[in-house]
C-alpha cells in the first residue's frame, strides 16, 4: 500500500527537487554542491552525513507533467539499490498536479519483469512526506498512483511474458479472476461458439491453433446514471508466427508482443475500475495466437466476417485486422457506445513511418481527434493523425470478395489497415483506430532488451476521465 502524508518531521532520507531556476536561487544554502549539481533534467547528486541521505534531483526548466513523471521514473529505477525503505521527506515547490506526476513516476519506476514488490518503495516502512499538499490531496495521490500501477503493471506483465507462459487458458483465467475482483461482467466465446456466433474472421485466424479461441467481453459499469459508454477493442494475438505467410526468423521472439493493444485495454480497465471512474466501459479482446499448421487458414481463402462482409485473404500475417474486424462489428452491433476506440500493434508500416516516437491514429470524428490528441500530448503517449480518404478503399477491393485483407502495393499499409477496419464499425460516427506497433514494446530503462513500455494505459485513462 502506498503511504503519503502531509508531514513536517525529521527523516533520515530526503528528496530535494530543483528546477534550474530554483537551484540558482538556493545553491548558496548548499556550499560546494554547485560543482556537482545544476538542476538539469534527471541530474542526481547524493549528499550524505552520519544522520541522513539527501538526494538532489534536477527537473530542468519549465518541465511539464510527463517530464516530471519521467524524471521520477528514472530515479526510482536507477537508484533502487541505494534507496532505503524508510520514511522519506520530499522538498519541492511543485504544485499539486506536478507533485502527483512525481509520485506516479516514482512508483511506476519500480517495475521490473517479473514484477514483485521488492523495490524499497513497496516495503512496509516506506512512506512519503510532503509539506506542500494537504492530507486529502496526499491520500488521493496515493490512491491514484496505486490504481495506475496495478493496471499498467498488469498489462506490462502479460506483454512481457514469454509465449509458453501466456497461453489462451492462462490469460483467460487471469481475466476471469479480474472480472470477479472488480465486479465486471465477463463473457467468453470459444472456437465453436465463435463460429456459431458468426465471428468468421476471428475464427479463421484461430483455426490453425492448437489452443482454444477466447473472444472475450468485459464490461465495467459506473455507479453514475446516464454515464457515457466507451467501447474498447484491443488486439490480443498472444504470439504471431505470421501463419502460412510465415515471418522471417530474425527477431521473431519479439512477436510475443503482438497483444500490445490488449495490454493497454487491460491496464486502463483495471485502473478505471479501481478509481470507479464515472464512465461505462465495454472491452472486447479477441484472444488467439496466429499459428502454422495443416489447419491454418490459407492465402486465397474467402472468409465471412461477423457483419456478413467477405474478405479475401492475401496474407495470413495480416491477422490483426481480421480479429479486430469481428471485434469492432460485434461491439457495434450488440452495444450502444458513445465512442469506439481500437488499439493494436498492427503494422510494420507505422513503425517505418514514425519509428518509436508515436503511434499512428485514424478517426472519423473531429471531436474525438481533439480529445485523443490532447490526452496524447498531456501524457506524452503521442499520436499522429493519418487520413481515411475513400481513395484508399480502391486498393483493397477484391474480385472474389468484398475486400482483400491487404493491398498489394508496397506502401501505406497502416492506412490501408485503418480504412479496412472502418468497413466493420457499422456506421459508428465516433471511432478511432490506434496503431501502436512502434511504441507499445521497445527500449526501456528497466531492461537490457526490448520490453513493454506501458504505452496506452495513461492515454486511455486521460480520455476516459475527461470524455
Amino acid at each position: 500500500m502506498i503511504k503519503i502524508y502531509n508531514k513536517k518531521e525529521t527523516t533520515t532520507q530526503n528528496i530535494f527537487l530543483f528546477s534550474e531556476d530554483d537551484w540558482e536561487q538556493e545553491k548558496s544554502n548548499y556550499p560546494n554542491t554547485e560543482h556537482f549539481f545544476n538542476g538539469k533534467k534527471s541530474e542526481v547528486f547524493i549528499r550524505t552525513d552520519s544522520n541522513e541521505v539527501n538526494f538532489f534531483i534536477g527537473i530542468g526548466k519549465d518541465s511539464k507533467g510527463f517530464e516530471i513523471q519521467a524524471v521520477a521514473n528514472k530515479f526510482a529505477n536507477d537508484y533502487k539499490k541505494n534507496l532505503q525503505a524508510v520514511p522519506t521527506s520530499v522538498h519541492s515547490k511543485l504544485g499539486l498536479d506536478l507533485t502527483e506526476e512525481f509520485v506516479k513516476g516514482l512508483f511506476l519506476g519500480t517495475y521490473l519483469y517479473p514484477f514483485e514488490k521488492s523495490h524499497p518503495f513497496w516495503q512496509e516502512n516506506f512512506e512519503l512526506h510532503f509539506e506542500n499538499i494537504s492530507d486529502d490531496e496526499a491520500k488521493n495521490a496515493a490512491l491514484k498512483t496505486e490504481a495506475i500501477c496495478n493496471g499498467q503493471f498488469a498489462g506490462m506483465e502479460w506483454l512481457n511474458k514469454p509465449a509458453n507462459h501466456k497461453k489462451v487458458d492462462q490469460i483467460s483465467e487471469f481475466l476471469k479472476s479480474t472480472a470477479e475482483k472488480y465486479d465486471l461482467n465477463y463473457k467468453v466465446l470459444n472456437r465453436e461458439e465463435s463460429i456459431k456466433e458468426g465471428l468468421g474472421a476471428f475464427a479463421a485466424v484461430n483455426q490453425g491453433s492448437s489452443q482454444e479461441a477466447a473472444f472475450t467481453i468485459l464490461e465495467y459499469k459506473s455507479e453514475i446514471e446516464n454515464a457515457k459508454t466507451i467501447g474498447l477493442v484491443g488486439k490480443c494475438v498472444l504470439f504471431d508466427t505470421g501463419g502460412i505467410s510465415i515471418k522471417p526468423s530474425a527477431n521473431l521472439h519479439y512477436m510475443k508482443s503482438d497483444m500490445g493493444g490488449a495490454s493497454a485495454v487491460i491496464g486502463a480497465l483495471i485502473t478505471a475500475s479501481e478509481l470507479k471512474l464515472p464512465v461505462n466501459i465495454i472491452a472486447i479482446l479477441p484472444i488467439t495466437d496466429n499459428a502454422v499448421s495443416e489447419k491454418a487458414y490459407l492465402p486465397s481463402d474467402v472468409i465471412t466476417a461477423y457483419n456478413g462482409k467477405t474478405i479475401e485473404v492475401l496474407d495470413t500475417d495480416a491477422e490483426g485486422r481480421m480479429t479486430l474486424a469481428d471485434g469492432l462489428s460485434y461491439l457495434s452491433k450488440n452495444y450502444e457506445t458513445d465512442a469506439l476506440i481500437d488499439l493494436a500493434t498492427l503494422t510494420g508500416s507505422s513503425v517505418r513511418m514514425f519509428g518509436y516516437t508515436c503511434g499512428a491514429y485514424f478517426s472519423n470524428n473531429d471531436d474525438l481527434k481533439k480529445t485523443l490528441e490532447k490526452s496524447a500530448d498531456k501524457t506524452n503517449q503521442r499520436l499522429w493523425n493519418l487520413p481515411l480518404w475513400d481513395i484508399w478503399k480502391d486498393d483493397f477491393t477484391s474480385d472474389v470478395a468484398d475486400f482483400k485483407n491487404i493491398s498489394m502495393k508496397p506502401f501505406g499499409d497502416c492506412i490501408i489497415a485503418g480504412k479496412f477496419l472502418e468497413q466493420f464499425i457499422e456506421g459508428h460516427e465516433n471511432w478511432a483506430h490506434l496503431d501502436i506497433a512502434g511504441v507499445a514494446f521497445g527500449n526501456v530503462g528497466y531492461a537490457k532488451d526490448k520490453m513493454a513500455t506501458g504505452y496506452g494505459v495513461q492515454l486511455l485513462l486521460d480520455v476516459l476521465e475527461n470524455y
